[in-house]
């Protein structure tokens, strides 16, 4: 089994990515989307987006990273795959499953699944512009209103050299309303001749089971469970027992320790409070720590809360 993070834009980045993969599990991280209108972006930017750039592409514990891009427009989205993976990214995502609002206005993301044309010539472009021996791979939902041209967007995705197709089996309009049709992607997966990681709805073991015996998928991709559990990549992997508080309560501090210390401190109490969100999916502490802690502002009393 192969298991991705998920790319989650505001949630995962590198600091969610270094402390989630030192816990284990991934064999893969996708950076949050990387948004092409109509230039080149400076290597400035893939830096500061994806760090690991500068350590081969690699998280600290050594998992492989993958830039995502986002947009309409295959020529610019090639010239800026070529720059990412000359910059050290394992291979180049392309994000057709973006349910943002202000994302698909601009015409990028999930709205795109309205159009299967426009989803083959951006693959084409990117695949005809990266070296053959780095990854294209694509992430879409089952569509954007219903699933009327789910098997013609995944067709067209591969059909245009696509080395790898993720699906997240919910429609833009479902957007992570339970439940995740994952019997949709086994429908997909059998007339698509590439490789498929089924996505959606991964809270546990039994639900990673339920989605691959449904999905006809070996390969998943996790993002809010993972969160929600951290240890959950090796739950399902390696049957780990599901992560004590103290062992969260260990990476609150440490993920303190990172933002507060690093450029994004100035976000430390929402994205603190955000993760918590997640976390109290799973963890009766977390929804006592947040509530204590929902109204403050200062880093230096979320931590003496975080501490108690």
């Amino acid at each position: 089994m192969h298991i991705t993070l998920a790319p989650m834009e505001g949630v995962v980045d590198h600091l969610m990515r270094d402390m989630l993969t030192q816990i284990g599990g991934f064999d893969l991280c996708v950076t949050e989307f990387l948004r092409i209108v109509d230039q080149l972006m400076p290597e400035r930017v893939f830096y500061r987006m994806c760090p690991e750039l500068r350590t081969q592409g690699l998280t600290a514990a050594g998992t492989p990273v993958k830039v995502q891009l986002l947009g309409q427009d295959g020529n610019w989205l090639a010239e800026n795959a070529v720059r990412a993976t000359a910059l050290g990214s394992h291979g180049i995502d392309l994000n057709f499953g973006c349910p943002a609002k202000t994302v698909n206005k601009s015409r990028g993301g999930a709205v795109l699944l309205r159009d299967p044309q426009t989803l083959y010539d951006i693959v084409s472009a990117v695949r005809k512009a990266v070296p053959k021996e780095q990854s294209v791979s694509a992430k879409m939902r089952l569509g954007f209103d219903d699933t009327s041209l789910a098997l013609e967007n995944a067709q067209a995705i591969a059909d245009a050299g696509a080395d790898l197709l993720v699906i997240h089996a919910r429609t833009k309009v479902d957007g992570y309303k339970p439940p995740a049709y994952w019997d949709w992607i086994a429908r997909i997966k059998q007339q698509v001749d590439i490789p498929i990681v089924a996505n959606g709805e991964i809270w546990s073991k039994q639900d990673a089971s339920a989605c691959q015996l449904q999905s006809d998928c070996e390969n998943i991709m996790l993002g809010r469970g993972a969160l929600a559990m951290p240890n959950l990549a090796q739950v399902v992997k390696n049957s780990q027992q599901r992560m004590p508080w103290q062992g969260v309560k260990a990476l609150l501090i440490q993920y303190s320790g990172y933002e507060l210390y690093g450029e994004k401190g100035k976000y430390y109490p929402n994205r603190l409070k955000q993760w918590l969100g997640y976390l109290k999916r799973e963890y009766q502490e977390a929804d006592e720590l947040f509530m204590r802690i929902r109204t403050l502002k200062d880093c230096d009393a979320l931590l003496a809360q975080i501490s108690l």
